[in-house]
């Protein structure tokens, strides 16, 4: 079990590694230069921003100051949820990024290149400076011809030549004609025969008017008699004025990327913050009574108090509770993440809920995580009864609670028989457990209805499709046999305060009787 631990944690971190490299190198090495400000800063923040959530995932449990998790929490789990929705961005953005550049190529009117993977640049010619900056080399040069002046003039003349044809390669003249014409200096400062042999010119070659030698334009290079090293281009020439479209593009997208993910995460963060929204269904059961038709249960789960939602959040739980006038609140699981000592202010407003029957409590995983029997005893305290594997009679049905299936390392999970073992079954009954799975338990057991909560919907599009695949049901109602299960997307959120696709609730359960 251990080594299966240690494989799981060895693929998590490899799977975290790989994200964030594929991250960083389409949002900083992409776009920025090597060495400059804002690629080391990005790629501190790279580092600093994974260790930050490793810290808020785990301070809780390490029983690190409230404060430090405080600090922690919000960086660590946001950067979580935005970390999700840049990666999905930027996968989108690779199907978008060979559209641009050929929608770029063609506002540039830069020719196709025959094959894949071909560069971004012109096919002949001399390499642009937007194609330099975009790493493309420069096409080799056509080799020299090498051969007396009088022939290199009379190609240049009759247009037949390499100058005549005005391409890249490169053009031969005397060195006699090249220093009496002015096109070069003689080495030795004198003129006319103190230079001999041919002389290879590179670059694009002018023809003389009326015939003459082959000129080398302003921006050629000459090398020099001796074969020395060709000089550099004339620095005054004007450099291509449009950007790299490699660079532009990797930039467009990260810009889009960026933009996409956080206004995602904002709009989830708001989502969360504003509190939860009222859903209300009407369940039917056939052995409720006719007096019982009309009861009415808010379900609340998965509230999750902790270093981010605090007090604040318990009482906008509380008011829209309340606001709702239900004959019973059943708060099933995940109330808390943390002490009773770090939360028990931020519990508080429980202490105001109102409903005619009263209110219930039953544990849910992550209450075992916190100290459940220390939270078993303050929500007594704050009004609400426990059901610690027990069962209450109420008007027209029987409301039955399980511990969660996590107390079981405790010694203290679930327990339908000592719940429902020995009641009457032709009496209605409503069970409330926190994980939907004990569904089949339920079934054995001849409950009527299940309340849970536990899955949060998914919280985090495309976590919908994990929470459907791992439970039963992931949200709403379904019918098991004879047994109905109504599970709550929740009320709060777990790590990162975002929900995306599977906004938080509060469920006013309508019970129905068939009866006539």
């Amino acid at each position: 079990m251990v080594v299966l631990y240690v494989l799981i944690a060895l693929v998590v971190v490899g799977l975290l590694t790989a994200v964030h490299w594929y991250a960083w190198r389409r949002l900083i090495r992409d776009t920025t230069a090597r060495g400059g400000r804002a690629r080391r800063a990005g790629t501190a923040a790279a580092f600093a921003l994974p260790l930050i959530s490793v810290g808020a995932l785990v301070a809780g449990r390490a029983g690190a100051p409230f404060p430090l998790q405080r600090a922690l929490a919000w960086p660590g789990y946001l950067w979580l949820a935005l970390l999700l929705y840049l990666t999905l961005a930027l996968l989108a953005g690779e199907a978008v990024r060979p559209l641009l550049r050929a929608w770029l190529d063609k506002s540039a009117g830069v020719r196709p290149t025959a094959g894949p993977g071909a560069p971004d640049g012109p096919p002949d010619g001399p390499p642009t400076a937007s194609a330099a900056a975009d790493g493309v080399a420069a096409p080799a040069p056509a080799p020299a011809a090498v051969g007396t002046g009088a022939h290199e003039g009379a190609a240049a003349g009759d247009g037949k030549g390499p100058a005549a044809e005005g391409g890249p390669g490169a053009a031969v003249v005397s060195a006699a004609e090249a220093v009496a014409d002015g096109s070069i200096e003689d080495p030795a400062g004198a003129p006319g025969p103190a230079v001999t042999g041919p002389v290879a010119v590179t670059g694009p070659v002018t023809a003389a008017a009326g015939g003459g030698a082959a000129k080398p334009t302003a921006q050629a290079a000459a090398t020099d008699a001796e074969g020395g090293a060709a000089a550099p281009a004339d620095p005054a020439a004007p450099a291509d004025p449009a950007p790299s479209r490699r660079l532009f593009v990797a930039r467009a997208v990260a810009v889009g990327a960026t933009a996409v993910a956080a206004g995602t995460v904002g709009y989830g963060t708001y989502t969360v913050l504003r509190g939860p929204r009222v859903r209300r269904i009407t369940v039917p059961l056939a052995k409720l009574p006719r007096r019982a038709h009309g009861f009415r249960i808010a379900v609340v789960s998965d509230i999750h108090l902790g270093p981010i939602l605090g007090r604040d959040h318990t009482r906008r739980v509380v008011e829209t509770v309340n606001r709702t006038n239900p004959d019973l609140v059943a708060v099933v699981g995940d109330l808390v993440d943390g002490s009773v000592a770090d939360l028990g202010p931020a519990a508080e407003p429980l202490r105001g809920l109102s409903a005619r029957h009263g209110g219930y409590f039953v544990t849910g995983n992550h209450e075992y995580y916190s100290g459940a029997a220390e939270w078993v005893d303050h929500v007594r305290e704050l009004g609400l009864r426990p059901l610690e594997n027990e069962r209450t009679e109420l008007p027209g049905f029987d409301l039955a609670g399980v511990n969660d299936i996590a107390g079981e390392s405790e010694g203290q999970g679930p327990d339908f028989g000592k719940a429902l073992g020995d009641r009457d079954r032709s009496r209605a009954s409503v069970l409330l457990a926190h994980q939907p799975v004990v569904i089949h338990d339920a079934v054995k057991a001849g409950v009527d209805l299940q309340l849970s909560g536990h899955t949060h919907g998914g919280q985090l599009w495309p976590g919908t499709y994990v929470a459907e695949l791992a439970n039963p049901t992931a949200a709403g109602l379904e019918r098991y046999g004879d047994t109905q299960l109504y599970v709550t997307r929740g009320a709060g959120a777990w790590g990162p305060p975002v929900r995306i696709g599977a906004p938080p609730d509060i469920t006013v359960v309508e019970l129905a009787s068939t009866r006539a």
